[in-house]
């Protein structure tokens, strides 16, 4: 099916759906409707959000959901629903068959169907044109890098800042360091840009080995912390998303090799990733040299151990798009903006991932992060 052919219908509140917020360019809370007939773009909107629509959403009609909920009350609708509104607009416009995203209410869907109206639900991606960047959107992502970076920034200086006790713990300000803590300081320093940081990872030792365990508790001297950070822009809704892995102290010769070991896998996607490239080839070249410097991948005392997550994924309005550097058949394209984050952990050893973000090109890629890497601080 080409979405581009048929009419499409989504209800949702974009501040939510990456699909709708790509559609409208326009943020609310609440669900709403949208659709696009014939090439021009429409969304029904409440009196409260009409006025505000007419001048940021991007589309060519804003139509007033209490005209048609007026309406619809004269044709015996006491309470019209979502469904009755969307019958009314689309028997106006002549409109009888519509594609939907795999999201789309189903009840709503239900009482459509029932009405007499076709509805196509399309897989993402709905728009296809999400996977390429423009150039606009590059530097959207590039802004939401910034923000990470800020925070990163203030979360290591923090760390500097601290003192080793007795007891091999961090301390600020005479109390122990925590991933609260340092969590804090990170997502103020982001806030204070206007984005929002949202699960923002900051594991140390043994809780690497969970790559999304949020981390908790104190930290101490001589081992893996994993910041992983991954603000939004209230402005765009374009996320950033950046990982580094230091250690106050000193680290363990075995926690030094997996830290350059990482660094070997992510050189190898940056020399592979092109337009054209296999996102699956890119992995598997990764894990081999892993394999191959004494890094394996597997369960280990009943638990998987190595690198066992994807190396990268596609990033835009959602945090996880497609496409995947992954074991999953993907390929590159130019404009697609992907993470680049293979990992290493181990019981015993702590976690090593180290995260940048690419823009694929027709001859390779463009690294937009630019935060430094070092372990030991």
């Amino acid at each position: 099916m080409n979405v581009r052919e048929n009419s499409l219908l989504i209800v949702a509140a974009s501040e939510s759906d990456a699909n709708m917020l790509y559609a409208t360019a326009f943020f609310a809370p609440d669900p709403f409707i949208f659709f696009q007939h014939r090439g021009k773009k429409y969304v029904v909107m409440s009196d409260l959000e009409i006025d505000r629509a007419k001048r940021q959403a991007d589309v060519d009609t804003v139509l007033s959901l209490s005209h048609y909920a007026a309406e619809a009350r004269k044709r015996g609708k006491p309470a019209p629903n979502t469904a009755d509104i969307i019958e009314l607009i689309f028997r106006e416009k002549r409109i009888r068959r519509v594609a939907v995203p795999a999201t789309f209410p189903t009840l709503v869907a239900d009482e459509l169907r029932s009405r007499g109206f076709t509805l196509d639900v399309k897989r993402d991606p709905f728009f296809a044109g999400r996977e390429k960047k423009t150039d606009d959107e590059v530097k959207k992502i590039r802004d939401s890098l910034a923000a990470a970076e800020a925070g990163l920034d203030a979360g290591i200086a923090a760390v500097k800042k601290a003192r080793i006790g007795r007891d091999r713990y961090l301390y600020l300000n005479g109390a122990r360091l925590t991933s609260e803590k340092l969590k804090s300081i990170v997502n103020t320093a982001i806030m204070a840009r206007g984005w929002v940081p949202s699960h923002t990872i900051i594991a140390s030792g043994d809780q690497c080995c969970d790559p999304h365990n949020e981390g908790t508790g104190p930290i101490k001297a001589d081992s893996s912390i994993i910041f992983d950070i991954f603000p939004r822009s209230q402005k765009t809704g374009y996320f950033g998303d950046l990982s580094r892995t230091i250690v106050r102290g000193r680290a363990s010769e075995r926690l030094k090799e997996a830290y350059a070991t990482v660094q070997a896998g992510q050189k190898i996607a940056y020399r592979d990733i092109r337009n054209g490239a296999s996102g699956k080839a890119i992995h598997q070249k990764i894990l081999d040299l892993f394999e191959r410097r004494g890094f394996p991948t597997g369960k280990i005392d009943g638990r998987m151990q190595g690198f066992f997550h994807g190396t990268g994924h596609g990033l835009g309005l959602d945090i996880h798009e497609p496409p995947r550097i992954s074991p999953a058949e993907a390929t590159l394209r130019t404009g697609h903006v992907v993470t680049v984050e293979p990992g290493l952990y181990y019981l015993g050893m702590g976690g090593v991932r180290l995260e940048d973000v690419v823009v694929v090109t027709a001859k390779g890629n463009r690294n937009l992060t630019r935060a430094p890497q070092f372990l030991e601080v």
